[in-house]
C-alpha cells in the first residue's frame, strides 16, 4: 500500500480516483468522505476527480506529524492548517483529520482540536483499530487513545472516531458524553484481522454510528451493513439486534451527518433486479439489507 501511495501523482489521482468515485456512486456512495494522505495538489486532484465522477466529497485532509512515509508528513501543525485553509479557499469542503494519536502528538490534537471546534468543521481520527496502538499510546501518555482525545479537546458531537474495535467501557462513556460518532468498517476491519466492532457495547451507550468503506477491499455498502448487523447477531447469539431502519439510517443519515452534511443526492433501487424478484414492495427495505449487493443500486 504505501509502495503505491508513494508513486501517486495529481494526474495519476485525478484519473483513478474518478474512475473510484464512479464505481462508489453506482455501488450507491453518493456522498464520500475522502481520508486523504497525498499531500496538497493531489487533494485538489481528488476534488476534481469527484466533481467528475458526480459524488459529493469531504475532503479530510491528514494531518501526520511522524511515521507512514515523508509524503503524508506535514512540517508543522500550522502548516498543516494552512494547507486546509488553501483547501477552504478554493471551494473545496473539508474536514479536519489528525490521523491517529500515533501520527499526531498531543500539541498537534490540541491544535487541530480547537480549529475543527471554532470553525465548525467535522473531526475524524483512527483510534483503538489494534490493541498495539493502545499498549504504544498508553507508553507514551500513559492513558489510552480515546482518552488522549478527550484531554486534547478533539472529542465533540463533530468528532468520528473510525473503528474503535478495542475502546473499553470507560472511553465508550467518553464518546457518549460528547455525543461523537464511531465510523465502523466491517469489511476491512475483517480483511485486517482487527477484531470485531463491539456493537452491543456501542449501542449500550447510545452511540451514532455510520459506516465507511474504508480500504475499498470490497465497495458495497450493503455488505457492510450486513456484516455489521453478523457482528451483533454472533455477539449476542440472536436475530434482530439492529433493526432494519437503522442500519438504514447507518448507511444513510449517519454517514451525511458525519461529514457535516445535511443534503446528499439520492440513490435509486433497480425493484427488476433478479435479488428482488417476488419480493413485495413493503420488504423490499428488508431484502436490501438481507440479501442485495450494491448492484441492486440503478445507475
Amino acid at each position: 500500500m504505501l509502495r503505491e501511495a508513494e508513486r501517486q501523482t495529481p494526474e495519476m489521482v485525478r484519473a483513478t480516483y474518478a474512475e473510484t468515485y464512479r464505481e462508489m456512486r453506482s455501488a450507491g456512495y453518493t456522498a464520500v468522505g475522502e481520508f486523504h494522505y497525498l499531500g496538497l495538489e493531489e487533494a485538489h486532484a481528488a476534488f476534481e476527480a469527484a466533481q467528475k465522477a458526480e459524488v459529493k466529497l469531504v475532503l479530510l485532509l491528514t494531518a501526520y506529524a511522524h511515521g507512514g512515509l515523508e509524503r503524508f508528513r506535514q512540517e508543522s501543525v500550522a502548516d498543516y492548517l494552512g494547507q486546509l485553509e488553501a483547501l477552504r479557499a478554493q471551494g473545496v469542503r473539508v474536514g479536519v483529520a489528525p490521523h491517529s494519536v500515533r501520527a499526531c502528538p498531543a500539541d498537534w490534537l490540541e491544535e487541530v482540536g480547537r480549529y475543527a471546534a471554532a470553525e465548525r468543521l467535522p473531526l475524524h481520527i483512527h483510534a483503538d483499530e489494534q490493541p498495539r496502538e493502545i499498549e504504544e499510546c498508553v507508553a507514551e501518555h500513559g492513558i489510552r487513545p480515546i482518552e488522549l482525545l478527550a484531554r486534547t479537546g478533539c472529542l465533540g458531537a463533530h468528532t468520528t472516531v473510525v473503528h474503535a474495535t478495542h475502546a473499553n467501557e470507560g472511553e465508550l462513556e467518553l464518546l457518549a458524553q460528547a455525543r461523537a460518532r464511531v465510523c465502523i468498517c466491517p469489511t476491512t476491519e475483517a480483511n485486517l484481522g482487527d477484531g470485531y466492532a463491539p456493537i452491543t457495547a456501542l449501542q449500550a451507550h447510545g452511540l451514532r454510528l455510520c459506516i465507511g468503506s474504508d480500504s475499498n477491499v470490497r465497495i458495497d455498502p450493503l455488505e457492510e451493513l450486513r456484516e455489521l448487523d453478523g457482528i451483533a447477531r454472533r455477539a449476542q447469539r440472536r436475530r434482530d439486534v439492529v433493526s432494519i431502519d437503522s442500519l438504514l439510517q447507518i448507511g444513510s443519515r449517519e454517514g451525511a451527518a458525519a461529514l457535516g452534511l445535511e443534503e446528499w443526492p439520492e440513490v435509486a433501487v433497480d425493484l427488476d433486479h433478479r435479488s428482488l424478484r417476488g419480493v413485495d414492495e413493503k420488504h423490499v427495505r428488508d431484502a436490501l439489507v438481507s440479501g442485495c449487493s450494491a448492484d441492486v443500486f440503478a445507475g
